[in-house]
């Protein structure tokens, strides 16, 4: 597909999400726009298909359920056939639609769903690098408010002496998930910014350290 035509592809897919509920903060459509942005990059690195990775990253959340819904392990396949529909809706071509609704449906974590393909690899390091760095703390806060959980153990905040609970304490969160993430990724490129985004969070947990 021309630049021109998948440009102008990529409004209609901003003004469809316009529409959608976001299931918290921590997925409005600036996450949305962070992961098209790196799902770009990493795709003319690796030289993926950008007709499949680009409405890929739009769509991948156009269904989005809280943390603790009892169907958030299917929100990703219901995010594929919702995506797709509204792809045929709007004439997108039909050849890259089953590969496009392969990467929604690998990008989450809770669906287990291990990509086939370098465009869904691409889709997943992008949305898991969305969770690192310092963007990666503040919506890990968000999320942690959200679902009333406490900042950290009063007697034990970093875990050294009990076991991992981040359904009560944000900081559990780090080590429970966080801090595998880099590891889970991918593509070289993506591996490199997670390693490099995972130390700044180290960094963080080093100065809160210090401070509590």
């Amino acid at each position: 597909m021309v630049v021109e035509a998948l440009v102008s592809f990529e409004q209609r897919f901003r003004f469809f999400l316009q529409a959608q509920e976001t299931a918290d903060v921590a997925h409005d459509l600036n996450h949305i726009f962070r992961v098209v942005k790196v799902a770009k990059q990493l795709a003319v690195e690796e030289g993926a298909e950008l007709d499949v990775v680009v409405p890929a990253a739009w769509l991948h959340d156009c269904v989005s359920l809280p943390k603790n819904h009892p169907q958030r392990a299917f929100a990703s396949r219901m995010a594929a056939d919702k995506a797709v529909a509204f792809l045929r809706s709007i004439d997108y071509p039909e050849c890259f639609l089953e590969a496009i609704h392969h990467c929604i449906c690998a990008h989450s974590f809770s669906a287990q769903i291990t990509p086939k393909t370098i465009e869904a690899e691409i889709v997943q390091d992008a949305d898991r690098l969305d969770a690192l760095g310092a963007i990666g703390v503040a919506r890990c806060m968000q999320v942690s408010g959200a679902l009333n959980r406490a900042l950290y153990h009063t007697d034990d905040p970093f875990c050294e002496s009990r076991p991992l609970d981040d359904k009560h304490y944000s900081i559990d969160h780090f080590f429970v998930k966080l801090f595998n993430i880099s590891d889970s990724l991918k593509t070289a490129a993506a591996r490199r910014e997670g390693k490099r985004r995972e130390s700044f969070m180290r960094q963080f947990l080093t100065q809160l350290e210090e401070e509590i």
